[in-house]
């Protein structure tokens, strides 16, 4: 069965039925700060982080941006330059990816898709506030995102926060391998995944588990964002050829805190998928429970359930305003 498919049927039906259960608890701030600060938490950036940082009633316009695309913006404007046949499921960024990669090219994919989320004046596009504060935070820290854009990178520059970058790469020159910037490289290693090795205790790491732009070279600039790209992911997470072993054994016993992730989203299924393993281990009751978080606007009932039976506690909160309130309870 076509999970897609079924996740979005699961949807329809908790909309017209009226099923899906609101959680009306505030997370618990006190122990999420003490995990970031002392080190002892994985933030997983997802796709929702583009709402961050913006009014909601703010276009995105191409043109002149002032905010990075959602998924959603991205894959209409794909869908409208590549004549997407479909209105259904123009919303669907991997198929349109793969339309677009199929009638144009993979190279005119990967040049448009930097043009659109490395506009020239990206000093002038709004950072997410979580950005900032986790540069602000002493302990080193791994920090997974599946965002391609390079806002983050630059924040952690202007704050003077020391960090390495590894970005997963869909090079298929490059084999298997990542690209590791050890903290001032202006040119990237190429590692094998499970021979990185890196000080996690003293250095703080951004993994770029879907790719990332390259702003110094289109050339190494790597995209997870087609059908192909992401059945291409799952096999090598199948083979642990994808997730550095060093990241995986990081987070085996580290709380996870999950930003901005939606069951639609392709990359939702790859992260769990990755991390699948290491579940089954947190479902334990009592005080050697390593807790696990899910914050984001909103879940559907269907996704309320997913994490739940991960062991992994989902939040209903505006992502800038828990950033707000966290911030707030580090400082007191």
């Amino acid at each position: 069965m076509d999970l897609r498919a079924f996740i979005q049927r699961r949807l329809e039906v908790e909309r017209a039925n009226g099923q899906t259960v609101r959680v009306n608890v505030s997370p618990p701030y006190g122990r999420i700060a003490k995990a970031l600060a002392s080190g002892s938490a994985v933030p997983i950036i997802g796709p929702g982080i583009c709402r961050s940082g913006r009014p909601s009633d703010a276009p995105w316009d191409p043109d002149a941006p002032r905010f990075l695309p959602s998924g959603t913006e991205l894959s209409a404007c794909l869908a409208d330059e590549a004549g997407f046949p479909s209105q259904t499921e123009r919303d669907q960024l991997a198929e349109v990816a793969s339309y677009y990669e199929a009638f144009q090219t993979r190279d005119a994919l990967h040049e448009r898709l930097r043009a659109l989320l490395a506009p020239a004046a990206l000093d002038r596009i709004a950072a997410p506030p979580l950005y900032s504060f986790l540069a602000t935070l002493e302990k080193p820290l791994l920090i997974i995102t599946t965002n391609y854009d390079t806002l983050i990178e630059q924040v952690f520059r202007e704050a003077r926060k020391p960090y390495d970058l590894v970005v997963y790469s869909e090079l298929k020159e490059l084999g298997n391998a990542v690209l590791w910037w050890p903290h001032g490289a202006l040119k990237p290693e190429t590692v094998t995944p499970n021979e990185l090795y890196i000080e996690l205790d003293k250095t703080t790491v951004i993994f770029k588990m879907h790719g990332s732009i390259v702003p110094q070279s289109a050339e190494l600039d790597s995209f997870v964002i087609t059908e192909s790209d992401y059945v291409e992911l799952l096999s090598r997470i199948a083979s642990k050829s994808a997730i550095p072993a060093l990241f995986a054994s990081h987070c085996r016993d580290r709380s996870l805190l999950f930003l901005g992730y939606s069951l639609r989203d392709w990359s939702f299924r790859t992260i769990l998928q990755s991390l699948n393993r290491f579940f089954a281990k947190r479902l334990v009751a009592g005080d050697d429970e390593i807790q696990s978080w899910a914050i984001d606007d909103r879940f559907s009932e269907l996704e309320l359930k997913f994490w739940q039976r991960r062991g992994v506690y989902p939040y209903e909160v505006n992502l800038d305003e828990f950033v707000r309130l966290l911030r707030a309870r580090m400082t007191s």
